[in-house]
């Protein structure tokens, strides 16, 4: 998402601002709809060739048709994303909770018949992958296989003691409650990590993927990390704030770039 009400990025453009903030983001909309061929070229001429863009396949493929006879609908979003370019980062196939282990000849068949033109990543929820060892190497076997990557969304810290919000009990809610996965299987791991409505108490949450990023970066790895909170109002400016911490330990890496001014304009 590039879009945040709190974050007014501007009412044109949103993205072209919010590339300059943060270096990749994740590709959210595409879950519910396919976007045109236009609206994409428009994310391209909005950002710099090498933004990563983190594609999340149309749930008609995902979570109704479950990866069964979807080849038309994954044939014209292929096609939709085209003009991304390099941008397209990798494809995100984000699986309903309901994806067991027994469905995973399902995904390998789905994964055999991709395009090995792009990175595929594959994120799942069902209890199982995470509890049970023989399932989580069977997993990672069908994507060592097209060297897909798994996308583990860490909510430990989200859940690590009750709620004390709105946004936080909505988050309970919504979000997945597995144990926390730090293995990466590909040179381009990517990690989806929320936290809490307190920027301290997320910060001291992720120091784990900190250390973890860091490591990752001085094997030659390029790994790409999102930063949530239950409303995202601060997702910004601790994304930025994540990246910081990194290079205290990686000094060598690249600064984000300056980012642009928010809010509206204002005569002084």
């Amino acid at each position: 998402m590039w879009s945040h009400p709190a974050w007014d990025l501007g009412a044109r453009d949103r993205l072209r601002t919010y590339s300059t903030w943060c270096t990749a983001v994740e590709g959210n909309t595409t879950f519910y709809a396919t976007p045109t061929r236009a609206t994409v070229e428009g994310w391209a001429d909005q950002t710099p060739p090498d933004f990563r863009v983190v594609v999340k396949l149309p749930k008609t493929i995902t979570h109704e048709r479950r990866l069964r006879n979807a080849d038309p609908e994954l044939t014209g979003f292929l096609s939709a994303l085209e003009p991304l370019g390099p941008r397209a980062h990798a494809f995100w196939i984000q699986l309903p909770a309901s994806f067991a282990p027994s469905d995973l000849g399902t995904l390998a068949a789905f994964l055999h018949r991709l395009p090995r033109t792009h990175r595929y990543a594959v994120e799942v929820r069902h209890p199982a992958f995470f509890d049970d060892e023989r399932s989580a190497a069977l997993l990672e076997r069908v994507l060592a296989r097209v060297d897909a990557e798994w996308i583990p969304f860490d909510t430990t810290t989200l859940f690590g003691r009750p709620p004390t919000s709105n946004g936080e009990r909505e988050a309970w809610t919504n979000k997945p409650r597995v144990t926390r996965r730090t293995r990466a299987l590909t040179a381009t791991p990517i990690v989806r990590y929320i936290g809490r409505d307190d920027p301290e108490e997320t910060a001291a949450g992720w120091q784990g993927w900190a250390d973890l990023a860091a490591s990752w970066l001085t094997e030659g790895r390029s790994p790409t990390v999102f930063i949530h909170t239950p409303d995202n109002v601060d997702a910004l400016n601790l994304a930025r704030r994540f990246h910081d911490d990194v290079r205290t330990r990686v000094p060598a890496l690249e600064p984000l770039p300056e980012p642009a001014p928010t809010g509206p304009p204002t005569l002084f």
